[in-house]
């Protein structure tokens, strides 16, 4: 299941901070939920998707099926790899910073899709996509993302369609805005699109890694997200889901620091939870596939000045 198999990181008395019951009040949103799921998405052109949309011989390699979708796409000098509609995309990989609260304590946990990236059937779209929304159905958490209202969820429901995978539980919606899970009204606090609240029109709308930048937050460390589709045709799948999980630290370093400026954490619980994932990370990185974790560590304690 996508939510075991790692053992949460435990916040100690003085990092507590218990939320048994919604918080009110005219803030960016209303609440800050115990169950929170910060997720990043990353995908490549479907190859194929472009063989069928654009009739192309089955014998064509995937690369030159994506090289064929950027020059349906727009593809320029200055651009060679323009954005495609996320229709036409294929998900690789799904990471999530998963924290509950509850009991007098807090828990972290990093999580990510495929669990095994040399595993074929781990790999693969209909896994990815329908073992996360399964897991979301389940546990019903709040979900925050970075773009992730016009990107994100709109690239795992329509892939989920074309994959034909069933998410009931995600999909279902309650008979009255305040009578259950929501993840599809805007007025709904159980998904929190980041740039909703941080951007707007033109030049006010900040991109993940200049907000992160200008917050000392690692933004983009080794890779960007132009260089998802050539990782995965050299098969570094890997890579992409290290990528991935550091989108998803940054995406959650980004979400406390607006929990903090929206008032549901005092300074001291802020600092407590940072500190929270601090100790994840360097538990994590001494795992031999969770290695990267430790550059996005060293980095995010230079930006802080941390010694």
């Amino acid at each position: 299941m996508f939510w075991e198999g790692i053992k949460p990181v435990q916040a100690t008395t003085w990092q507590v901070v218990v939320f048994s019951k919604f918080l009110g009040g005219n803030k960016m949103f209303k609440a800050m939920h115990n169950k929170i799921w910060v997720f990043d998405v990353e995908w490549i052109p479907d190859p194929a998707a472009g063989r069928l949309l654009y009739q192309l011989p089955e014998s064509s390699s995937d690369q030159e099926v994506i090289q064929e979708m950027w020059k349906e796409g727009g593809a320029t000098e200055e651009e060679p790899m323009p954005y495609l509609k996320t229709v036409l995309c294929r998900v690789v990989s799904i990471s999530a910073v998963i924290r509950t609260a509850g009991k007098g304590e807090i828990k972290l946990q990093l999580l990510s899709l495929p669990r095994d990236p040399q595993d074929p059937t781990q790999a693969s779209e209909d896994h990815i996509i329908g073992t996360f929304l399964d897991a979301v159905g389940t546990h019903q958490p709040q979900l925050v993302g970075f773009n992730s209202r016009s990107a994100d969820l709109k690239i795992l429901v329509q892939r989920g369609l074309a994959n034909g995978i069933q998410a009931e539980g995600f999909c279902t919606r309650p008979g009255k805005p305040w009578e259950g899970v929501d993840y599809f009204a805007r007025t709904s606090d159980w998904h929190i699109d980041l740039l909703d609240i941080l951007g707007g029109w033109g030049k006010s709308t900040p991109s993940l890694h200049e907000m992160a930048t200008v917050c000392r937050i690692p933004g983009k460390l080794s890779a960007d997200g132009q260089q998802v589709a050539p990782l995965w045709l050299n098969g570094e799948l890997a890579r992409i889901v290290a990528y991935n999980e550091f989108d998803a630290l940054t995406t959650y370093l980004l979400w406390l620091r607006l929990t903090h400026f929206g008032g549901f954490l005092t300074t001291a619980e802020y600092e407590g939870e940072q500190e929270l994932l601090r100790e994840l990370l360097t538990i994590e990185s001494q795992k031999p596939d969770r290695r990267h974790l430790k550059d996005y560590l060293e980095e995010w304690d230079a930006l802080r000045g941390v010694n």
